[in-house]
């Protein structure tokens, strides 16, 4: 099912949940308003959009295996397309897709968020800071990162139950989730 930018109340967000099985509930206008506060908090004019699609863990791990050669489903990916700019003209511009796979989110939330709500707005906000530039690929980006995070999830109102950002010095892991 495909849900519209009108349909939403959003100009320049477009939600589409392309699961087979969807028995893990996801708020897609919520999916929106998140990713909609992204693009404004990081400065982007009104015309520039985006897109949020849910999908179930084994079209995310085709995706991370094509673009990342990621074995098994993951949590998030994000595709920038345009980026963040500068775009001098005045058309609209898509900055990218942000997939969400709310199996994995789901299975990850207790150890991570602390539930699947928080953990699907860390989700979405984590992919829309991506298509606006940011990265986490050394420990200074990582922790830049995370305070943007961070202060766009409380500006959002959204609570968090857990620290996703407590200790991480090993390896991030991805729950298992048969894809």
């Amino acid at each position: 099912m495909s849900t519209s930018p009108d349909d939403l109340g959003r100009d320049r967000i477009t939600v589409v949940d392309d699961r087979s099985d969807r028995s893990v509930e996801v708020s897609l206008d919520e999916c929106a308003r998140l990713l909609d506060a992204v693009l404004a908090g990081e400065g982007l004019p009104a015309r520039a959009g985006a897109s949020v699609t849910v999908v179930d863990a084994a079209h995310i791990a085709d995706l991370a295996a094509t673009h990342l050669g990621h074995a098994g489903p993951t949590d998030v990916l994000s595709f920038p397309i345009d980026g963040r700019g500068p775009v001098d003209e005045p058309e609209p511009w898509f900055v990218g897709d942000v997939v969400v796979c709310p199996e994995v989110a789901a299975a990850q939330a207790p150890g991570h968020a602390g539930d699947l709500a928080a953990e699907l707005a860390l989700l979405v906000v984590h992919g829309g800071l991506h298509l606006c530039g940011w990265d986490h690929a050394t420990p200074g980006d990582e922790a830049a990162m995370w305070a943007r995070e961070r202060e766009l999830l409380d500006e959002l109102g959204v609570e968090l139950s857990a620290d996703p950002w407590g200790d991480r010095s090993g390896e991030a892991t991805t729950p298992e989730v048969t894809a």
